[in-house]
C-alpha cells in the first residue's frame, strides 16, 4: 500500500506531499493545477520513461518518493509476494522497522535519471520489478495495453485462478522439453555429416586425454618432482651435512644433539636455581633439534638417486604439455574439456540408435504437449466464459450501451504449428454492440475502454488482493448515473485494494474514503506562474470542492445543499454496500 508520495519539481509542482489511506483516495482539482502530474510521478516510481521535459522550469532536477507499507500487502498473490521478497533480498533493502520501505525516482534537467530503493541506488527497471505486484497505473495511455493479445491472455488466464496456473505451468514444463528435443532431433538429422566429423573430432580428443589419464594438479606436483631429482646430488650433500652435524656421522664427529644434551644436564645438575631455566631452554632446543636430525633422516632415505626417474618425469611432463597445447592452458582446463566434450558427444551422436530414441522422445513430449495444451485451452475457455459474463455484468451499469465483453480462445494452428510457450491458443477480447463483435480497439472510444478496464479490475479484484491500483480519469466522457455507477465500482474495488482515482466528476469523489485536492497558486513564480500542492479536505472543506465539480457553485447555497446531499447518499450507499457484504 503506498502511504505517502512527495514530489518536488516536476511539472507546476513545485513541492507537495500527500499522504494516502486505505480504500478509495480522490485526487480532484481545477484544470491545470497538477492532476496529471501526481500521476506522472506516480508512472516514474513504476519505473516509467524519464522525461527532462517534466522538469519544473528552473528547477535542476524533479524528484518523486514513495513509501510503500509492505505490512499491509498480506492478501497479495503468493507468487508476487515470493517474487518481491527475492527482489529485496537480492537488492540488499532492508524493510523499516514499520514494514515499510521508500522507493525513488531523480530525474535531471538534463535527462539524467537516477532510482532508489530503500536508500540504495538500483536501475530504473529494479523499480518496475519491485512496483509491477504493488502498483499499478492506469490511464488513457495504459488502456493501449489492453488491446495486445498477451495482455488479454494475461487476463484470462489471471481470471482462471489456481486452476489456470497450475495448467500453464505443466504446459509450460512440457514445451520446455519438447522444444530442446525437436531441436536437437533437427541439428541431428540437418547436419549428420557434419555432426559425424565433429563426434570423430571428440572422440580422438578424449582417446587421447584418457590414454595419458592426467589428475588435477599433476602439473605442480610433477614440477617440483623433477626439480628436486634435477638437484638431487646438491640437495643430499646440503641435507647429509646437516644430518651429521646434529646426529653425527658415526665415526669421527660428535652430534651436537648430544653435546647439548650433556650441557643441558650438567646446568641442571649445577644446584643454582637461576641455571634452571637455561637449562629448560636448552632442553627444549635438543628436542628441536633432535626433530630436525629424524626428519633430515628421512628425507636423506627418501630422496630417489635413479636417473631414469627423472627421464620419466620429464617425458610425462612433456606429455602433459602436449595436451595442454591443445585442449587447455593447464590439466585442469584439459579435464574441464574432456567433461563438455562427453557431454557433447551425447548431442551429436547420430547413429541410427541415438536418432531413433530421440525421435521416439519428440513424439511423446509433442502428444504430452498437446494434451496439456488442450487441458489449458479448456480452462481458458471456461474462465474467458465466467470472465465475459461477470465483465459484461459491470459495464450494463456503466453506460456501454448494452455492449457485452466476448472472449474468444481460439487454436493458434494446426497441431503444434501454433504452439507457443504461452499456450496453443490465441485469445482476443471483443466488445458485442450495435456494430456487432469488433475486437477491443477498433471500435471503442479512449472513455469505452477506460470502462473495460474499471470492470475488468473490478471482476479480476475477487481473486486477487493487496496492491495499488490508480486510476487517471477512469470517468472520462461519462456523466450523471454512469458516473455514479463509477463511483460504486471503484469504492467496492477498494474493499480488497487501495485505489487512487484523478477524477473531475463529484459523483465519482463522493465515493471516496480519503479526498485530496491538488491547488494552484497562480500569482507564484516558475513554470507559466503555477504553483501546485497537495491538501487533504474533509467535512464542509470537501463539501464546498464537490460543489465547485458539480457546476462552480461552491459560493451558492444551492451549490452546496447538493454537494452535501451527494456526499451524504454516496457515504450511505457505501456503508450499506459494507454491510451487504
Amino acid at each position: 500500500m503506498l502511504t505517502e508520495l512527495r514530489i518536488s519539481g516536476l511539472g507546476v509542482i513545485d513541492e507537495a506531499v500527500a499522504d494516502f489511506s486505505p480504500g478509495l483516495s480522490v485526487l480532484t482539482g481545477e484544470t491545470g493545477a497538477g492532476k496529471t502530474m501526481v500521476v506522472t510521478g506516480l508512472r516514474l516510481l513504476a519505473g516509467g520513461r524519464a522525461d527532462p521535459g517534466r522538469v519544473r522550469r528552473g528547477a535542476e532536477k524533479a524528484l518523486v518518493e514513495g513509501r510503500f507499507d509492505l505490512a499491509a500487502t498480506a492478501t497479495m498473490d503468493a507468487a508476487d509476494r515470493r517474487d518481491l521478497d527475492e527482489l529485496l533480498e537480492d537488492t540488499d533493502v532492508e524493510l523499516d522497522e514499520d514494514g515499510s520501505v521508500i522507493a525513488a525516482r531523480r530525474v535531471g534537467a538534463d535527462g539524467r535519471s537516477r532510482a532508489r530503493l530503500g536508500g540504495r541506488s538500483v536501475p530504473a527497471g529494479t523499480l518496475a520489478r519491485f512496483c509491477a505486484p504493488v502498483l499499478a497505473v492506469h490511464g488513457q495511455n495504459d488502456q493501449l495495453r489492453l488491446l495486445r493479445p498477451d495482455r488479454q491472455r494475461d487476463a484470462v488466464d489471471a481470471h482462471g485462478g489456481d486452476e489456470a496456473r497450475a495448467a500453464l505451468d505443466a504446459y509450460r514444463d512440457t514445451y520446455r522439453l519438447w522444444r530442446d528435443a525437436e531441436r536437437s532431433l533437427a541439428e541431428r538429422t540437418g547436419r549428420a555429416r557434419e555432426l559425424a566429423r565433429e563426434a570423430d573430432l571428440l572422440r580422438m580428443g578424449l582417446e587421447e586425454i584418457d590414454a595419458l589419464g592426467p589428475e588435477p594438479g599433476e602439473e605442480a606436483e610433477l614440477d617440483a618432482r623433477i626439480r628436486r631429482l634435477t638437484d638431487s646430488e646438491e640437495l643430499r650433500e646440503v641435507a647429509g651435512q646437516a644430518h651429521d652435524v646434529l646426529a653425527g656421522d658415526g665415526e669421527t664427529s660428535e652430534p651436537v644433539v648430544g653435546v647439548l644434551d650433556q650441557l643441558r644436564h650438567r646446568l641442571a645438575a649445577a644446584g643454582d636455581p637461576a641455571l634452571d631455566p637455561i637449562a629448560t631452554s636448552i632442553g627444549q632446543a635438543v628436542a628441536a633439534l633432535g626433530d630436525a636430525a629424524t626428519e633430515l633422516g628421512l628425507y636423506l632415505a627418501e630422496l630417489p638417486v635413479d636417473a631414469a626417474d627423472l627421464d620419466s618425469a620429464m617425458e610425462r611432463r612433456h606429455d602433459l604439455r602436449a595436451l595442454t597445447r591443445k585442449y587447455g592452458t593447464d590439466v585442469d582446463d584439459v579435464l574441464a574439456w574432456a567433461d563438455r566434450a562427453r557431454t557433447r558427444l551425447g548431442e551429436v551422436d547420430t547413429s541410427d540408435s541415438a536418432v531413433a530414441e530421440l525421435r521416439s522422445t519428440v513424439e511423446r513430449l509433442a502428444a504430452e504437449l498437446d494434451e496439456r495444451g488442450a487441458t489449458l485451452t479448456r480452462i481458458r475457455r471456461a474462465a474467458g466464459d465466467d470472465l465475459a459474463e461477470r465483465v459484461s455484468a459491470e459495464l450494463a451499469e456503466l453506460s456501454m450501451g448494452g455492449a457485452r465483453l466476448v472472449v474468444r480462445v481460439t487454436r493458434s494452428g494446426e497441431g503444434l504449428d501454433g504452439a507457443s510457450e504461452s499456450g496453443l491458443d490465441d485469445v482476443e477480447l471483443a466488445l458485442d454492440g450495435p456494430s456487432g463483435i469488433v475486437p477491443l480497439g477498433r471500435g471503442a472510444s479512449g472513455g469505452e475502454l477506460s470502462r473495460v478496464m474499471l470492470a475488468l479490475e473490478v471482476v479480476l479484484a475477487e481473486r486477487s488482493g493487496g496492491g495499488t491500483l490508480v486510476f487517471d480519469e477512469v470517468d472520462a466522457g461519462v456523466g450523471g448515473r454512469a458516473a455514479l455507477s463509477i463511483g460504486k465500482r471503484l469504492a467496492r474495488l477498494a474493499r480488497t485494494h487501495q485505489v487512487i482515482a484523478v477524477t473531475h466528476l463529484a459523483q465519482v469523489a463522493a465515493y471516496a474514503d480519503t479526498h485530496l485536492v491538488v491547488h494552484k497558486d497562480t500569482g507564484a513564480g516558475g513554470s507559466d506562474g503555477v504553483v501546485s500542492g497537495v491538501t487533504a479536505v474533509a467535512d464542509s472543506d470537501r463539501v464546498t470542492e464537490l460543489a465547485r465539480m458539480l457546476a462552480g457553485m461552491e459560493d451558492t447555497d444551492t451549490g452546496l445543499a447538493h454537494a452535501r446531499e451527494l456526499l451524504e447518499k454516496a457515504q450511505r450507499e457505501k456503508s450499506q454496500a459494507q454491510v451487504d457484504r
